[in-house]
């Protein structure tokens, strides 16, 4: 078992919600989708970014990069982990944020 854990500040998001670039770069354009129909976005990128980091961190993995991995939400609403578009049953995350911050835990069972 493997643990990961990422805190962002979503201050450091505002400046991307309308840099169509970046979000390509970085999110899935499902991630970018649900995130820019929240009433602030921001704060969906910033720990959709944290559970990025978090799987990254718990897996452990140089060979992914961020892009790699997505952060879809099922039909219930609980977020679950692609890497590169697979989905990944046996990795679990968890979301959190508020207005300043945004963090997020995965653990790989």
């Amino acid at each position: 078992m493997n643990i990961g854990i990422d805190i962002e500040e979503v201050e450091r998001f505002d400046k991307y919600v309308k840099n169509d670039a970046y979000l390509k770069r970085i999110f899935s354009k499902d991630e970018i989708k649900y995130c820019q129909k929240k009433a602030k976005p921001a704060q969906n990128l910033a720990a959709r970014f944290a559970a990025k980091e978090a799987v990254w961190k718990a897996l452990n993995d140089n060979k992914l990069i961020i892009s790699d991995i997505s952060v879809k939400n099922a039909k219930d609403g609980r977020p679950e982990v692609y890497v590169k578009d697979k989905k990944q049953n046996k990795i679990k995350v968890s979301l959190s944020h508020t207005k300043q911050y945004a963090a997020a835990v995965a653990v790989v069972v």
